[in-house]
């Protein structure tokens, strides 16, 4: 996972970081309010872990920005034990909480239990099209979609979240985790044979979109 980690104290920041990239996520880190709120819309983390008291903006301001745009896991870090502060953190939006001094395991324990909490559903439908995650295959108007694992892969990150634009570095880490050379010119060739099996007119898409200098989309 991409994980934005916003705390303004260095150390716990560092050691946030090294634990969490050594367990094999993405991390963003950001100092202060502001600055997390730049991370958050630039880099579109999976999940966030989000310090209360910090500098230009606190962590209530930018828990409210982030639920404003949707429904990314939030984790508040909490300096103290205080009831009302983690009372006031759940009814605010925040997935869960974690209190300081940080528990190295606790805060992994945490991360995974509210990741399986939002696990995407096996089965949804865009439209006219319809993944089934269970079976790894995709219907479009009711018809069986033949698609390479690789295929399927995109389109199935590009249903995620319809309407929402990938960029090329995104579709690598999730169609590619194996890691490997995979470039932008392997996601253009993979949006081209895509279009293929599910555009009626593939030169005018209308499902499959490009947004020029950004990345790709799925029609919402």
């Amino acid at each position: 996972m991409k994980v934005l980690i916003a705390e303004d104290d260095a150390d716990s920041r560092e050691i946030l970081k090294t634990y969490l990239a050594a367990k094999g996520h993405q991390i963003v880190l950001a100092a202060d309010g502001a600055e997390a709120l730049k991370r958050f819309t630039d880099e579109r983390p999976d999940l966030v872990l989000l310090d209360i008291m910090m500098p230009k903006l606190d962590g209530w301001e930018v828990l409210h920005y982030i639920r404003a745009a949707g429904r990314t896991p939030v984790l508040m870090i909490t300096a103290k034990d205080a009831t009302d502060e983690i009372v006031k953190a759940l009814s605010e939006g925040a997935d869960d909480y974690i209190v300081k001094p940080l528990k190295l395991r606790e805060v992994e324990a945490r991360i995974l239990a509210v990741m399986r909490r939002v696990q995407p559903p096996e089965r949804w439908r865009v439209g006219e099209l319809e993944i089934d995650d269970t079976q790894k295959c995709a219907r479009l108007r009711g018809r069986e979609v033949a698609l390479s694992p690789k295929e399927y892969e995109l389109l199935k990150l590009l249903a995620s979240q319809p309407g929402r634009v990938f960029s090329d570095e995104e579709i690598i880490r999730h169609v590619w985790p194996e890691g490997g050379l995979a470039s932008s010119t392997d996601v253009k060739r993979y949006i081209y044979l895509l279009r293929q099996k599910v555009e009626a007119d593939p030169k005018n898409p209308a499902l499959v979109l490009t947004v020029p200098g950004f990345g790709y989309k799925l029609a919402a």
